[in-house]
């Protein structure tokens, strides 16, 4: 099989489009052919940096992950990074182009077919199967005209469409009727299945449904997927995600703030895999509770969130947490809040020029125009003094997306040593720590990823509590998520009819 293809489009957003994707990714895999992802546009705050240094959607790092290829931003030629309500930086091929407005943008989209359609073929050739994933929903009339992500893609490609309907979230068929319906008749002819997602309870009872939608449409309903617990990075699944507590029973509170504009939470997926911890992220209203561990992630406005955290009374509550001892993370823009300022001279990122951080670190911040994107691998520093003395001298693997640069001052020392950067050989001091040991900022992202150095900074933190060591039941994330890859392709295969898929596919 040569240069196929096959395309999911969603009733709406947040069906499990990205999920799915990631599952039919592995099931071709697992059969034998060489799979890639695609997505021509993605809209996301979380980012990767692949082996070039070039930037892309997070969703289809999965994605290529689950297809056993290495990430390339052939597979997400476009990303848009909302900035502000009505502004995006605009990524392509990996590199920032410019930020623009809605309209600014919709504008420039008819440039971008070739752009889309080149790397589409790119991908194409050197793969049996690609699997594109649409955004939103195509029956969102008012943005057909230049559309480059989903019908306007399937033409690009000429691809099958199968589209995906949330059962969970109530009115499935309506959702299916109504996005069938809205499509133009050529639209229509391209859908040759629909599969149910997010099904809970006895399929028997939901198949009159299903043979209704069936000849009320006339295009078959390939599968009912169950609702999954499956531990993999899904952005159609966020909202549900953040509110939710992975578990009660640890030892160990972990508490990440949602900010605003908050960017590559991802970091802390790893977290969820270690016995001893509760994560729970504070959500817009909420008030920090008891955390052992406070984490102020990455932003892709750090100004704005830094006026959030002092308007909605975080930064007391956070200065509080630090006068008693309680251990404070920050990871980019959450490293970049800590500090004593943050400086915007060119107005990167707003029109304030200059802003005092939490004053936690001392630390000072100077927006760039220039982002720096790199993969790195470093090692951390021996820490003299507070909860991390005499940690070890891990080996780190993690990745770097900022505007800013940051310059440490008086008592404050690096973390970490960045030893390489992409294939550059380097010796580059990155993050800070306070000399009591207890206030961390970095700018590397993934970092917690590396298990040994996780475990060890939990495990400091169940000694401050007088509780004894413990092993990670996982070994690295990697094999961790390799498994739950695993699991996902199983439980899918099982839920739809892959040889009808197949047949698709291939023209049948």
């Amino acid at each position: 099989m040569k240069n196929k293809s096959l395309m999911l489009q969603g009733t709406a957003s947040s069906v499990g489009k990205s999920i799915l994707t990631a599952a039919l990714c592995r099931i071709f895999k697992e059969d034998g052919y060489r799979v890639a992802p695609f997505k021509s546009q993605n809209m996301a705050l979380n980012s990767f940096i692949t082996e070039e240094g070039l930037e892309m959607g997070r969703a289809q790092v999965v994605q290529a992950e689950a297809s056993g290829r290495k990430p390339s931003v052939l597979m997400n030629p476009i990303l848009l990074k909302p900035t502000t309500d009505k502004k995006c930086q605009v990524i392509l091929n990996g590199k920032v182009y410019d930020n623009l407005s809605a309209m600014e943008y919709h504008n420039f989209k008819p440039k971008l077919k070739g752009l889309i359609k080149e790397a589409y073929e790119k991908l194409s050739f050197s793969h049996d199967i690609v699997v594109l994933e649409g955004a939103g929903s195509p029956a969102e009339i008012n943005l057909r005209e230049n559309d480059l992500v989903n019908m306007g893609m399937a033409e690009i490609s000429d691809s099958p469409v199968i589209i995906v309907g949330d059962i969970d979230r109530g009115g499935v068929f309506a959702s299916i009727y109504g996005t069938i319906m809205l499509l133009e008749e050529e639209e229509r002819k391209r859908v040759k299945g629909i599969i149910i997602n997010k099904f809970r309870g006895d399929v028997e009872i939901l198949n009159p449904g299903i043979k209704m939608i069936e000849d009320l449409i006339n295009i078959p309903v390939l599968g009912v997927v169950p609702y999954m617990h499956v531990q993999i990075e899904d952005e159609d699944s966020l909202a549900e995600r953040f509110r939710k507590r992975e578990r009660d029973d640890g030892e160990i509170n972990v508490e990440v703030l949602y900010l605003p504009h908050v960017s590559n939470f991802t970091d802390f997926n790893v977290l969820e895999t270690q016995d001893d911890v509760n994560l729970r992220y504070v959500m817009r209203g909420e008030s920090i509770e008891n955390p052992d561990i406070l984490i102020i992630p990455g932003s892709k406005n750090t100004i704005e969130d830094l006026i959030y955290l002092r308007n909605s009374g975080l930064e007391e509550q956070i200065l509080k947490l630090h006068k008693a001892g309680k251990m404070i993370v920050g990871i980019c823009g959450g490293y970049q809040i800590l500090g004593r300022v943050i400086k915007d001279p060119h107005g990167t990122e707003s029109g304030i020029d200059e802003i005092n951080g939490l004053g936690l670190l001392n630390t000072e911040t100077l927006f760039e125009k220039n982002k720096t994107t790199t993969q790195i691998k470093g090692e951390v520093l021996k820490v003299n003094n507070g909860i991390l003395k005499d940690i070890k001298s891990h080996n780190l693997l993690g990745y770097e997306i900022h505007m800013g640069q940051t310059k440490i001052l008086d008592d404050t020392s690096p973390f970490i040593k960045i030893t390489k950067r992409l294939e550059d050989t380097v010796e580059v001091f990155d993050g800070a720590i306070n000399k009591e040991g207890n206030v961390l900022g970095t700018y590397i992202h993934g970092i917690f990823d590396n298990i040994s150095f996780t475990r060890e900074i939990l495990n400091k933190v169940r000694e401050l509590k007088g509780l004894g060591k413990i092993e990670s039941s996982i070994q690295s994330f990697e094999e961790f998520k390799e498994g739950e890859y695993q699991k996902l392709a199983k439980i899918v295969r099982n839920s739809i009819d892959v040889e009808k898929i197949y047949e698709i596919i291939n023209g049948d």
